[in-house]
């Protein structure tokens, strides 16, 4: 038996119907969202590993980069502007000025950094500046973005247009205070103590670049910024390549050549902390010595008044008079001999 519906009836069916096919679409977005991105990213970040991301646009492969991460690690870069700065270049020597300017083409790899012939302490300054580099600018970083970043402060320390020593290298600049080369020796990224895995990780990419290891990729460049900002020299400079957050920049012409990287590591590393104003000694010098009354706690046989008179306690008479006591008595010169005491 068949029961028609009321036309009221059956719109209200219909709305309900309606609502309920509404309803089940949001849910199964709601879930297949988070799927579809994680998979999105997975896949992205296999091309760029893979090398295979070349030809992807460079937000793309920084996106895919920065969403990879590293062992799921927490740690932070850099809070500045995440930019180098540069430096004007030198007069060109007789060396470079029969090569053309349009041998500056493609990518061409680094030399092996050497330091032949360095000391124990330079060895070691330099480590610390370039791990403090790695760590502070790149420490969120792939483990490329790492080399990278390695990569540029070695290639600076072979180009004349920039100090020969690592740690001249990361601390050009610091002295003029908004002049720094690389942001971190000026934005008070330094006041953070770092994380021991971070630092650990950062050490161990800076003595492999310092070992003579090579991030091909990046070439020739000198320069680095992150996707955020956009520096004065960016138009100036040729992109090499874009590695995590970074864009990385060469010198255009005949600078930017294998040639002109010919500045040889210079040793003597400075110190590998920036310099700092150097404030007066609070500490005033006595020009003799200066006795220390004893603690309060000693004096427990005094009475409460001189605790706190701040004069010092005399010492207990010994049994029997002594001349210095006698000398220094009240007693008259006619009873000194008698030895019977004054009442």
């Amino acid at each position: 038996m068949t029961i028609a519906l009321h036309p009221r009836e059956r719109a209200a069916l219909r709305r309900m119907r309606r609502l309920a096919r509404r309803r089940a679409w949001r849910q199964a977005a709601m879930i297949a969202a988070p799927i579809v991105l994680l998979i999105s990213a997975l896949v992205l970040g296999a091309l760029v590993w893979s090398g295979a991301g070349a030809a992807l646009p460079p937000m793309v492969r920084a996106a895919a980069s920065l969403a990879g991460g590293d062992d799921g690690e927490v740690t932070f870069a850099s809070p500045g502007d995440g930019t180098t700065g540069t430096a004007p270049l030198p007069p060109l020597p007789a060396s470079l000025r029969g090569i053309e300017a349009t041998a500056a083409t493609g990518v061409t790899p680094a030399q092996p950094f050497s330091m032949r012939g360095a000391s124990a302490l330079d060895r070691a300054r330099a480590l610390e500046c370039l791990s403090a580099t790695i760590y502070y600018e790149a420490a969120s970083e792939p483990d490329d973005g790492q080399r990278a970043v390695a990569q540029v402060v070695l290639n600076r320390v072979r180009h004349p247009a920039f100090p020969a020593t690592v740690c001249g290298v990361v601390y050009q600049g610091v002295e003029r205070g908004t002049g720094c080369q690389f942001s971190f020796a000026c934005d008070g990224a330094m006041a953070r103590i770092p994380n021991p895995k971070g630092w650990a990780r950062a050490a161990r990419t800076a003595a492999a670049a310092l070992a003579g290891a090579v991030f091909a990729p990046v070439g020739l460049a000198t320069h680095y910024h992150t996707y955020a900002v956009t520096p004065s020299w960016n138009r100036s400079l040729v992109m090499t390549d874009v590695i995590g957050a970074h864009f990385f920049h060469r010198w255009k012409g005949v600078w930017g050549t294998a040639a002109a990287f010919h500045q040889a590591y210079a040793g003597h590393e400075p110190q590998p902390l920036p310099p700092t104003p150097r404030l007066a000694d609070p500490i005033i010098a006595m020009e003799r010595a200066v006795a220390v009354a004893p603690p309060l706690a000693s004096l427990s046989g005094a009475k409460p008044r001189l605790l706190e008179s701040g004069a010092p306690l005399a010492e207990p008479a010994p049994d029997g008079p002594t001349p210095e006591s006698i000398a220094a008595s009240q007693i008259l010169d006619r009873w000194k001999d008698s030895g019977k005491p004054l009442r």
